[in-house]
């Protein structure tokens, strides 16, 4: 564990803080990637899914023509592999078993029933279509509230009831701030279901490799090694008969942070047919079949004074988490989590929680970049506005006010999370001046040529990462991900490799890490190789997501090359004659005073010489390390979001004109990659915000399977995003880093709807769900004059 806090080094031109160049970009860039598709292993076949058509059915049976019975696999086939089972160490905790091949029931439109293989994806489709399922087809239930209704069918008909979890967190006297409070504040908000819409969608081949006697698995996944461990407790195999390899992954965003049933089933039938098969994702599957993210209701009481000053919260998340519990975070993740940070970065003494989760007949939920904090800041920050407009007061100046002060850090919220340092205030105060607060208000005063309004949001949030040991155990998963390792090796010729159990898939992370190599031994980024997302060559890692890759793995990575660069100055000094400590490490060599050596030829030495080492030192220049935060509960970023939107009254249009980030995630290892993570991750936000929704009719069919229905924000509907720094090192992490990988996606929503709220403010219209759409910004604005003219 470390706790030393990070100062720029002035010599190290390519290390921690440096802009470098992503240096990955260059393969990527000249179409050099090898995504999953790319591969080419002789002998491959394809395979296509054949999927339920209806939502919920008990199956009878299904007909396979004859001359197609060795094409398709069922769960017949299969009885020797188990269900994916998330378990919980949550009280009352309702587990499900979701099969990779549906052997009686569907729970969704879109679970698997059968494997069609063919040495084409066409033919493969073609056999699908030739198959008729005989569906008993029984009541589906597509509502939350509907679901827990006591007459509702059950959807896992051993269950009580369709809910899986739910969890309370009381903390202070919410009866007194009642009585206490001079205002009362109530609303109701949602955020509709979408997807996660990776460039590249998921994807997975395997195939026995007879020489290594070891079954190979290529999977577009967050995490190899963790894939490979819950795939040989499913196929009763040995781990060390199983090779998850993740090539280059196109996005990931958390859909590809599951163990899903596609890669068992494609695994276990290259066991089955002794050949290659694969499965590549096409674009409607991903919308019906991928685990879906959001879809929250949320029903919210704010207590405050008669200045605005909020006295106590209470909050009722409900979340809808599909058919099943997806492994490892299962079903109760999402709104545990929005319900445990929903307080976000303001000084609230009373807060009670309660967070419900619910089983209903679609895809299953699961992580999306932001997961439960993009509902929790919703909540919250329409929440302030809301007291704000109650008191008649400024909201900028309300959520000032409301805000932790930085002389409070550290500091433990009402939800039990200890928030490692940081001003949010100042944060706030400066996205303002971004968007120049003043200059907007005084925008307002004069109408629009184009007779559009403007509307000022402002959103602000906090963003858990680092997460230890005791964090993880906490939340009763299955898994905790507590550490991270890291490998470094030098070859003869001086040149580094690192290996790395996380996973790159867009974050720069082969940059990144060269970087933390360059500040701990003054080696070139250049001469820096990282290695990662193959379980039989790094070491066991836990993955990419949560924020933690940079925190962990930097960190890890930073502790191999300490040990290395200790063992680096004791040859060199032997070599030079100079006792170790009297070594520094600079521009890839070894210095003391006037003398000066390679490291290459320290590389040389430790592996080609070992008569030029110290007595007792051993050959080579390998060394491993483990890192751990140095507290458990995280370090926390944190950001204010400030937005200027223009909407059209007449067609429920929202052009957003103006967007500004007041970020503080730390010490930035390299501040243009972070700048690219919040831009990126702002664009996904509006998404969430204004366009992107999967609704389901009354049978459990969705109805966004193409991009035809399903909208996604471009290049025209996303601004010119203006991104401001702070740093406030963590005293938890090394060199102070905190993660800052999802922030950019948490406020969009809450930023927008604010701003669309101010700028319809005069004509009583307050929007509570998202997305935006025209139609429901046409709706609110009628039901508001239907409302004036009663």
């Amino acid at each position: 564990m470390d706790t030393k806090v990070h100062k720029t080094l002035t010599d190290r031109p390519q290390g921690v803080g440096a802009s470098v160049k992503r240096r990955e970009d260059r393969r990527l860039l000249d179409g050099q990637g090898e995504y999953l598709a790319d591969l080419d292993i002789p002998g491959t076949l394809d395979v296509h899914f054949l999927r339920s058509a209806v939502a919920h059915a008990n199956i009878r049976g299904i007909e396979v023509p004859e001359n197609r019975r060795g094409a398709v696999f069922t769960a017949a086939d299969f009885d020797w592999i188990k269900p994916i089972t998330a378990f919980s160490a949550a009280p009352n905790f309702n587990k499900s078993d979701y099969h990779a091949l549906v052997k009686d029931k569907v729970r969704f439109v879109g679970d698997i029933l059968a494997m069609c293989v063919a040495k084409t994806r066409a033919e493969a489709e073609d056999i699908a279509q030739e198959c008729l399922v005989d569906y008993d087809e029984l009541p589906c239930v597509t509502d939350m509230e509907a679901a827990l209704a006591p007459d509702a069918p059950r959807i896992h008909e051993h269950w009580d009831s369709n809910l899986y979890v739910e969890s309370r967190i009381q903390t202070g006297d919410l009866e007194a701030v009642r009585k206490a409070a001079a205002v009362t504040v109530k609303k109701k908000l949602r955020m509709s279901r979408h997807a996660g819409v990776s460039l590249e969608g998921r994807g997975v081949l395997a195939y026995y490799d007879r020489r290594m006697d070891e079954l190979v698995v290529y999977s577009s996944t967050q995490f190899p090694h963790v894939i490979r461990t819950i795939l040989s407790q499913a196929l009763g195999l040995a781990e060390s008969k199983l090779r998850v390899i993740a090539p280059d992954v196109g996005g990931g965003f958390g859909i590809k942070n599951n163990f899903n049933p596609e890669e068992l089933a494609i695994a276990a039938l290259a066991m089955k047919l002794g050949k290659p098969v694969r499965w590549i994702e096409d674009r409607r599957e991903h919308l019906v079949a991928s685990p879906h993210a959001r879809e929250h209701r949320y029903d919210l009481t704010a207590y405050a004074d008669s200045n605005g000053r909020v006295l106590g919260i209470e909050a009722e998340v409900m979340v809808d988490a599909g058919a099943y519990s997806v492994w490892p975070w299962t079903a109760g993740m999402e709104a545990g989590m929005s319900c445990g940070v929903l307080t976000g970065p303001y000084d609230v003494q009373v807060y009670h929680g309660h967070a419900i989760t619910v089983c209903t007949n679609k895809s299953p939920l699961g992580p999306y970049r932001g997961v439960g904090r993009t509902g929790a800041c919703f909540a919250i920050e329409t929440l302030i506005d809301a007291v704000a407009r109650a008191v008649n007061r400024n909201p900028e100046d309300v959520r000032l006010e409301n805000m932790i002060p930085a002389s409070a850090m550290p500091y433990t919220a009402p939800t039990h999370k200890h928030y490692d340092s940081g001003d949010y205030p100042e944060c706030a105060r400066r996205a303002l001046e971004g968007i120049n607060a003043p200059a907007v208000r005084q925008r307002q005063q004069t109408p629009e040529a184009d007779g559009r309004l403007i509307g000022l949001g402002v959103a602000s949030y906090t963003e858990q990462s680092a997460h230890g040991t005791a964090e993880w155990v906490a939340r009763g998963l299955p898994v905790v991900f507590g550490f991270e390792p890291a490998q470094a090796r030098f070859t003869p010729d001086g040149q580094l490799i690192l290996l790395v159990g996380i996973q790159n898939h867009g974050q720069g992370l082969e940059t990144t890490l060269a970087q933390v190599a360059h500040e701990e031994l003054g080696i070139p980024v250049e001469c820096v190789t990282v290695r990662h997302g193959d379980s039989s060559v790094s070491p066991y890692g836990m993955g990419t997501f949560a924020s933690r890759s940079m925190t962990m793995a930097g960190g890890a990575v930073s502790a191999a090359c300490t040990k290395l660069a200790e063992k680096i100055r004791r040859i060199a000094g032997h070599m030079m004659g100079v006792p170790p400590e009297a070594v520094a490490l600079h521009d890839n060599h070894a210095v003391s005073g006037d003398k000066r050596i390679t490291l290459a030829a320290v590389a040389e030495a430790a592996y080609l010489h070992p008569e030029r080492l110290p007595p007792g030192e051993d050959p080579a220049l390998e060394v491993s390390a483990v890192y751990q935060p140095g507290r458990s509960s995280g370090a926390f970023s944190y950001a204010t979001h400030a937005c200027v939107v223009a909407v059209d009254t007449g067609t429920g249009m929202i052009e957003v004109l103006e967007y500004v980030v007041c970020h503080d995630c730390g010490t930035m290892v390299n501040p243009m990659i972070v700048e690219a993570q919040v831009v990126g991750g702002v664009a996904q936000g509006l998404g969430t915000a204004l366009y992107e929704e999967i609704p389901y009719d009354e049978y459990g069919q969705p109805m966004a399977s193409t991009f035809l229905d399903y909208i996604l924000p471009g290049p025209t509907e996303v601004p010119d995003v203006k991104v401001l720094h702070m740093e406030t090192p963590s005293p938890h992490t090394r060199f102070g880093i905190k993660g800052m990988g999802e922030g950019g996606a948490i406020a969009p929503p809450a930023v927008v709807v604010n701003a669309v709220n101010d700028a319809l403010r005069h004509m009583g219209v307050e929007v509570s769900e998202t997305p935006l759409t025209p139609d429901r910004m046409l709706s609110a604005i009628a039901a508001a004059q239907a409302k004036g003219n009663n």
